[in-house]
């Protein structure tokens, strides 16, 4: 027969990450951006690295990663 209601987090349809990302924007003032989304100029780019460093530090190298 089966289970009469669904549980939260299963079933319904399903936002995509873009969505996500714009409702965060729009609900909870938090920006999320890929510093290689190609929707932005090169300078858009640089800035979003460089924030990234300023508040959680660089992105280790792939090198680094496979040796560490």
């Amino acid at each position: 027969m089966g289970m009469p209601f669904t549980p939260k987090g299963y079933g319904g349809k399903r936002r995509d990450p873009d969505q996500i990302k714009r409702d965060g924007w729009h609900e909870q003032g938090v920006l999320a951006v890929s510093v290689d989304d190609h929707r932005l100029t090169w300078p858009e780019r640089e800035l979003v690295r460089q924030l990234g460093e300023k508040l959680y530090g660089a992105v280790p190298s792939a090198r680094e990663v496979r040796n560490g």
